[in-house]
This record gives C-alpha cells, structure tokens and sequence, in this order.
C-alpha cells in the first residue's frame, strides 16, 4: 500500500476554532454509559451536525437499555459495490452526571482543553465527521461509515452485533480512540475476558456454631490466589481481582461471597488456555460451590501484515504533517479488537493527543486537533486512491 505523493489535505484546511467552539458543546452533555437519554440528547446533536453538513444517516434504536446506534456515512456513488471504511467511535463516558459542574469542569489550561469525556473520545468523534468532510471536499469515492456506539466503555454489549455486521463489509477499520503516550497509535490491543463467580458455603452463628458453618469468604480467598497465580508478565497475561462482595455480618459464618475478575490476554491461544483453566476451578471442599460466569468480553486484536501496511500508510503520511508516528501495543480494548478479529486490517488510537482518559485529569492538547485530523482525513483520501 502507498500513499498520495502530495497531500491532499492540511492542518490550515480545519477551522480549528469552529472545531473547538463544536466540541465544547458535545462535552456540555454529560453521557455516562447507563444513562441511555443522556447519551440520546448527544446523539440528537450529533445527527442534526452530520445532516446538516451533508453526511447520510442511520440511526438503530438502543438495545439492552442502552442509547441508540448512530451510523454516519457519505454519499454513495450509484452503483458503488466498493467494500467501505469503517471507522469506530463512542458517545458514552465513564463519568457520572455531575462531573462538569464538581471535579472536572470544562476548562483551558495553555494547550490543555479538560472535561469529562474530551479525551475519551468525544474529540475523536469529532475529528471523525470533520477527516470524512474534508475527504469528500478532496474527491473520495470509496464509501466511508463511522460507526458511534452508546456503550462502548461497558464492553459494546448492545452494538457489537452492528460492529461485526458493518465490519463483514468493511475493506479498512480506522478506530478513534485516543492517541496514547505522547501521540502514539494503536496496533495491538490484548484481548478482554471478564468473569463473575459466585462461592457458597454455609451460613452459621460464629459464636455458637461456627463449626456448622462452610465460610465462602476463606473458600474465595483461596480462590483468589489461585486465580491471580495465573498471571504471567512474561507472556503477557493479567489476570486482576478487582472486587469482592461477601458475608452478611461480623458474626455469621459468610454462606456467599462475590468476585469479578478481569482478564488480559495477548492472543487466542493464550485466552483459551486461561479461560479453561478459570472454568476447571472447583472446590476442595464437598460443601462449598462455585457458580463461574462469563468469558472472552474483547478477542484479541494483534497486528496482521495487512494492519501493518495500514501503520506504514498512516506513518508516511504523518511524517509528511510533521508527525513521528509511532505504533504501540496495549492492554487495554476496544472495538477494534472486534473488527481485527474478523480479519479487517485494522488501526486504533487516531483521536486526539492529551492524557488522563477516565480520570478527573481527562484533557486533550489543542495542538494536536489540526494535524490529528488532517491525518485521519488524508488516510481516508489515500485509501480510496489505493484500495
């Protein structure tokens, strides 16, 4: 694959200060996951911006009490048969409504934009619609769907079914996600698998009978450690217990205890391998049960040649815009672990440059808008003259 020997593209083309002025809007609605109007009002606002800016529409009703499913797309040529550009992104945030008016307000500070959101992803959202409008402007073809979801911060639930059907038909997936560590771009991500289990024993008075009891805290406390014992750096397995719920007072001998338990896992083969051993577990003792639930949330997205090829486009073209690409594998997922799966070559981290995704230090760097965008928008425009 090769790129445009000129581009079509720079960062002067984008209106940086109409793109700010449109950003601050969209972080004024707050959208956590689990709030479906919430992440709706967003929705709306974004339709009625796309429409007006010449992109074509669909909208799914939400699913799983989750908010709706936006597609965005450009006019398609008659009779185009041409497989599309998929681009993936999400409205939904980690943080609660509230966040804006209490410890994340919407603020500058020099080249940092903060609030809830910016970072991941609502700026990538943006630079999305406004690469696919200067790709048009440019003379692409190649038809081009961004696909926002409502839940993509509480594993896709809802639209993974929508991401994999657009995928099947997707020549490319370009994901929106936020840049990492100083501007770096996503090649890899681990694969997720996410597990609850459930340990019961028998309840008991701890004083007058304990020995009646069959504590499910002790029998969970050693499944921890045989669970966490799964970890290998080496190889580049994580296996984390984030939570346990258990016992119903300080003098009952506990009758249940509740775990979930994060998996994060380099490869198929690896996944399979860790998720048996978690769903063979099973107690020493004939009165304590387990109840696992759960498996792979996320498969692995490790890089193909043709995702590689995808990087070396996108590098030659950033190196033209001034930009060191470099590429990065992570623990963390996304929908592009979805796409890749399925064999589309696939690159991720291609929103914004800034920090503290998740944390009430999320900020995005302002410089970064202009060229991130003209990046994106140019990898558009060379896919269409190279696909």
């Amino acid at each position: 694959m090769t790129s445009p020997t000129s581009l079509a593209i720079t960062p002067d083309n984008i209106d940086l200060g109409a793109f700010l002025s449109e950003l601050r809007l969209w972080v004024e609605m707050e959208t956590p996951s689990h709030d479906a109007a919430a992440v709706n009002r967003l929705v709306d606002h974004v339709e009625g911006y796309a429409k007006t800016a010449g992109l074509e529409i669909e909208r799914r009703a939400g699913t799983l009490s989750f908010g709706d499913i936006l597609i965005v797309r450009t006019p398609r040529p008659e009779g185009t048969n041409a497989r599309r550009i998929q681009i993936l992104a999400h409205l939904d945030t980690v943080h609660a409504t509230g966040t804006l008016a209490g410890p994340l307000p919407l603020r500058q500070e020099g080249d940092r934009l903060y609030g809830p959101g910016i970072y991941d992803m609502k700026a990538g959202v943006l630079m999305a619609v406004e690469a696919m409008l200067l790709a048009m402007r440019a003379g692409t073809h190649l038809p081009i769907d961004l696909l926002i979801v409502p839940d993509e911060e509480v594993g896709s639930k809802s639209s993974r079914p929508v991401i994999e059907e657009l995928a099947r038909d997707a020549a490319y997936a370009l994901v929106v996600e936020p840049a990492r560590d100083g501007g770096k771009i996503v090649t890899a991500r681990k694969g997720v698998g996410m597990f609850d289990i459930t340990v019961r024993g028998r309840a008991a008075h701890a004083g007058v009978r304990p020995l009646d009891g069959r504590s499910a805290i002790r029998a969970a406390a050693q499944l921890v450690l045989d669970i966490e014992a799964l970890n290998d750096a080496a190889r580049g397995i994580t296996v984390t217990t984030g939570m346990i719920q258990g016992g119903t007072g300080r003098n009952t001998v506990p009758a249940e205890c509740r775990l979930q338990i994060d998996l994060r896992l380099p490869d198929a083969a690896m996944a399979a391998e860790v998720i048996g051993k978690i769903e063979a577990m099973c107690p020493t003792d004939p009165d304590i049960s387990f109840e696992i639930s759960g498996g792979l949330n996320r498969p692995p997205f490790a890089q193909s040649p043709e995702g590689a090829s995808l990087f070396e486009t996108a590098a030659d073209i950033a190196a033209r815009l001034g930009i060191a690409l470099e590429g990065m594998a992570t623990g963390g997922g996304s929908d592009g672990n979805f796409t890749a799966a399925l064999g589309v070559p696939t690159l991720d981290g291609l929103g914004a440059d800034g920090a503290g995704a998740h944390t009430y230090d999320e900020h995005i760097l302002v410089s970064s808008l202009a060229p991130r965008t003209a990046l994106l928008a140019n990898m558009l425009v060379s896919l269409d003259r190279n696909g």
